[in-house]
């Protein structure tokens, strides 16, 4: 547990993050990585009844894992893109725009699925009931972030935008560390996570104007050059 600026904190692993961000004492959760790390809410919000809503960027397994739980036992709604309602409900995924099997032979490859299967991957729960929300839309829960949708790596892939925190949630339209290669700084995501990454590198565009002390991806070190020169690097970056 992290704090990375006022009133908001960094939870997780150095493979995987999830946030906790504060207004007034009461707290949203952006992401909900995976199953093992349940225990680092509570600490991080004083009481689960401290927390009131569960923001997701998307649905994918990583982003979910406490999401359920928390949904079950302190009766916190959980939000996500409507175009990603189902993946978080059932779990079916997409075609994705590239293969695993060149990543294979690289041994992050397999230091990340032993992390994955390590905090508990295989157990994540479906979500059972979730609010939807459409790109624009300024959430009625501490913060109050916009939503910037940011669809590629997911259909209902966004960017929250907390304005008066400084700070801009990318969830995994970028990341700060690709987690099979293990380069570092501003990039998409392995093609092989992507459903497009022909509209990853366009949702881009969409956070390039933005203004933000703190980018902060789901993979990765916070960025703190602000969204334009981060969405420069990506672009530069390219697939991989």
């Amino acid at each position: 547990m992290t704090r990375i600026a006022e009133g908001v904190q960094r939870l997780g692993s150095p493979l995987v993050n999830f946030y906790v961000v504060e207004e007034g004492g009461r707290f949203t959760l952006v992401d909900a990585a995976l199953p093992g790390f349940h225990d680092q809410v509570a600490p991080a919000v004083g009481e689960l009844r401290n927390l009131e809503a569960i923001v997701l960027t998307h649905a994918h397994q990583d982003h979910i894992g406490v999401a359920e739980r928390l949904r079950a036992e302190a009766n916190v709604p959980v939000y996500v893109h409507v175009a990603d309602e189902d993946l978080a409900r059932t779990g079916r995924q997409p075609k994705r725009d590239g293969s695993m099997l060149p990543h294979l032979l690289r041994p992050a490859t397999y230091a990340l699925l032993a992390h994955f299967m390590a905090n508990g991957a295989a157990r994540t729960k479906k979500i059972g009931e979730v609010t939807t929300f459409t790109d624009g839309e300024v959430l009625d829960v501490p913060g109050r972030p916009r939503v910037i949708a940011t669809p590629g790596h997911t259909l209902g892939e966004v960017s929250l935008h907390f304005e008066s925190h400084g700070a801009l949630f990318v969830g995994d339209t970028m990341c700060t560390l690709n987690p099979l290669t293990r380069r570092r700084g501003p990039q998409l995501m392995p093609a092989a996570f992507n459903v497009s990454n022909e509209q990853c590198l366009a949702s881009l565009g969409r956070l390039e104007p933005l203004d933000a002390a703190l980018v902060l991806p789901g993979h990765g070190e916070p960025w703190t050059d602000g969204p334009r020169a981060a969405v420069a690097q990506a672009r530069a970056a390219g697939a991989s």
